[in-house]
């Protein structure tokens, strides 16, 4: 790219920037962040009152739909968040970054990535969990009627897996530009539509007959498919920030590789975290149907912590980005410590709270004692350390804002290690699910530990937070300001503007960083050139 193109691409292009764009760089940050995770709140909220929702009503119908549903959750909502939070993730980071350097045309060409990604990978999710799926339940306990349950609602779920991803990918799309009301506004609408339809499909109503279990995973499917037509007409009517052309345009391996690249460490995290609860499901399993929905109940707190950290450490990565993108770096890192410490004493509260009264929460799903006292040791072991998850996956968000991920996923996956190695010596030794839920708890409180290096050390945030001299280099050439001399990388606070048309000393243009006065770098040139040579 010439410099020319970078000057009228880059960050140090004024006229690219939407009014959106320039807001999340330049607004003032409590007010900003908070105008964002409101409504992200709103968002998660009710999509966490959507599972609680379909949970209590399912429950109703016995033990054996409870355990069944409860061990296909975990499968669900790993493709939740590895579609919203993880690939959904890097589709965020690369619409910021992309928007905060002012590259709007780039910018105008990723929701077809995004519908690309989301075809392709629902379409991987629907073969893998229809033929996977029995043994997976098996694996975790599932028997008889739980068994029958599980498989009824993951085969239906399941085969709609491309709305799922669409649906997710797309609301991306709209948070990647700061946009976070149109997502309200279709969320808490489809939720207003759904809660009346899911007893409906799963109860019956006269003469309408009760679906049963796929009554749930009906409602869900059209929830996401016409949530999915709202996002597209609102995307393909340039009612927005972006304007993505009606054809698709050609697609390029670079965008897709830097979605993927961060959304595949993202998920790590996420199936990680998912894989740590299914499997822990299946080592309480051997206690029992009862058992295995007392924890169920429990770790759906757990699944809403994911939602809630979420809500706090998603708009933190959209302003983390956008700030990368437009090397406001000591702001990004500010985005990052606010961010984390908030997500921390929600987290904790709940966690606290919870252990203090396990049964206001577990007597919502059931009266079953056995489920009952297995659900309360559980919250009583791992609720106190709920704050740790809390950081973890609020620098997870904040890593997906940089590009830095080793950290959190370092820590998620040592995490994983903990619990169920422990678990399965635990179970081995037969100690109860006392033992397997201390296990839970270690892995997590590993998770925060590990995570916190990449802000203390400020991972990503820029020349003073361990930012590789190589990618420093790259990160001014990208952005078509700085030079490099041999003492090392010289940095520049703006990025002057090339002046079309000037002329070119050596290998250097003449910029400017307002209409009419040369930059130093250029004039040291020219006098250098200029100068006689000295004889010895």
């Amino acid at each position: 790219m010439t410099a020319e193109a970078r000057a009228t691409s880059g960050p140090s292009a004024p006229a690219a920037l939407d009014a959106r764009t320039r807001r999340l760089l330049e607004g003032p940050l409590p007010r900003t962040l908070l105008e964002l995770a409101a409504p992200n709140a709103l968002v998660m909220v009710t999509q966490i009152s959507l599972g609680l929702v379909e949970l209590f009503l399912i429950a109703r119908l016995g033990v054996d739909a409870l355990a069944g549903v409860s061990q296909v959750f975990p499968v669900l909502s790993l493709v939740g968040a590895i579609s919203q939070g993880s690939i959904g993730g890097g589709v965020v980071s690369a619409i910021a970054r992309t928007l905060g350097r002012g590259q709007r045309q780039e910018a105008n060409n990723l929701p077809w990535y995004a519908v690309a990604i989301a075809i392709s990978l629902g379409m991987i999710t629907t073969a893998v969990l229809l033929v996977a799926g029995p043994h997976c339940y098996v694996a975790m306990g599932a028997r008889g009627g739980s068994l029958q349950a599980a498989l009824s609602y993951s085969n239906l779920i399941f085969t709609g897996a491309v709305v799922i991803w669409l649906f997710n990918l797309l609301l991306a799309v709209l948070r990647g530009t700061g946009n976070l009301i149109l997502p309200v506004a279709v969320v808490c609408g489809g939720a207003l539509f759904l809660i009346p339809l899911l007893p409906l499909l799963i109860f019956g109503l006269g003469p309408i007959p009760g679906l049963g279990v796929i009554g749930g995973a009906v409602g869900l499917l059209t929830y996401y498919a016409v949530g999915s037509v709202v996002l597209v007409v609102h995307l393909w009517g340039h009612r927005g920030v972006l304007h993505p052309p009606a054809r698709p345009p050609r697609l390029h391996f670079r965008p897709v590789y830097e979605i993927l690249r961060v959304g595949g460490m993202s998920s790590l995290v996420s199936a990680s975290t998912n894989i740590t609860l299914a499997i822990t499901a299946g080592f309480v399993g051997h206690y029992g149907v009862s058992a295995l929905a007392g924890y169920g109940a429990g770790a759906r707190l757990e699944f809403m912590l994911v939602s809630l950290s979420y809500a706090i450490g998603g708009p933190a990565g959209i302003l983390i980005g956008t700030s990368v993108g437009a090397h406001h770096d000591t702001r990004a890192l500010r985005v990052a410590w606010i961010g984390t410490s908030v997500a921390a004493l929600t987290a904790e509260t709940i966690g606290l709270a919870t252990a203090c009264w396990p049964d206001v929460w577990l007597s919502t799903f059931t009266r079953d004692p056995v489920a009952l006292a297995t659900g309360a040791t559980y919250l009583r072991t791992v609720g106190p350390v709920f704050g740790f998850f809390g950081v973890g996956y609020a620098l997870y968000c904040a890593g997906q804002g940089t590009s830095r991920m080793q950290w959190p996923v370092t820590g998620a996956l040592v995490r994983a290690v903990i619990a169920i190695a422990g678990g399965y010596l635990v179970t081995g030794f037969g100690n109860g699910p006392s033992g397997i839920f201390l296990a839970a708890a270690a892995g997590m409180a590993t998770f925060g530990i590990l995570s916190l290096p990449s802000l203390i050390w400020r991972v990503g945030y820029g020349s003073g937070g361990g930012l590789p001299r190589a990618t420093i280099r790259n990160r001014n050439q990208e952005s078509g300001g700085g030079y490099e001399s041999d003492q090392g990388v010289a940095k520049q606070s703006a990025c002057p503007r090339v002046i079309p048309g000037t002329p070119r000393i050596g290998s250097a243009e003449i910029r400017v960083p307002g209409e009419a006065t040369a930059s130093a770098t250029a004039a040291g040139l020219l006098i250098a050139k200029l100068r006689p040579r000295s004889t010895p």
